[in-house]
């Protein structure tokens, strides 16, 4: 069954003067987030910005995929810590993702999980939609 997610936002002014607002999810699970140019291109100062909600949902469709394919493989995971970082160069856009996630996954070996790490990072639904930006790498261990 397909699902649908909505998000919406109001910017008041020029680029680099004006400010916005991504309005509180329909789900209530966040906002309202104030949005600036300065929060995106320079310091954050408090504000959010399109690239840190993006890098946030790209850790949590990752760490949900790599679950679920380690536990499809036998290997249910305990606990994996993802994160996710993306790089933002204004006038070029996205330049550089980087996904690295610690599991703790009992019975499996570091090779095993990097191979599975690298599948859940290839096949994600957000990796497919981020898939133009240039660079993007993965780190993946086990926790001793």
């Amino acid at each position: 069954m397909a699902t649908e997610r909505s998000g919406s936002a109001v910017w008041q002014g020029d680029l680099m003067n004006g400010s916005g607002t991504i309005a509180e999810a329909p789900t209530g699970a966040f906002g309202p987030l104030d949005v600036s140019w300065a929060a995106r291109a320079e310091d954050a100062d408090g504000k959010t910005s399109p690239e840190e909600l993006l890098a946030s949902a790209w850790a949590a469709c990752f760490a949900m995929a790599l679950s679920n394919d380690l536990a499809k493989g036998g290997n249910p995971p305990e606990k994996l810590e993802a994160s996710a970082t993306v790089t933002f160069q204004p006038g070029e856009g996205i330049t550089k993702g980087v996904l690295s996630v610690r599991g703790t996954v009992p019975g499996m070996d570091e090779s095993a999980f990097k191979d599975a790490a690298e599948g859940a990072k290839e096949n994600c639904p957000v990796s497919k939609a981020l898939a133009g930006i240039p660079d993007v790498t993965l780190e993946a261990s086990l926790a001793a």
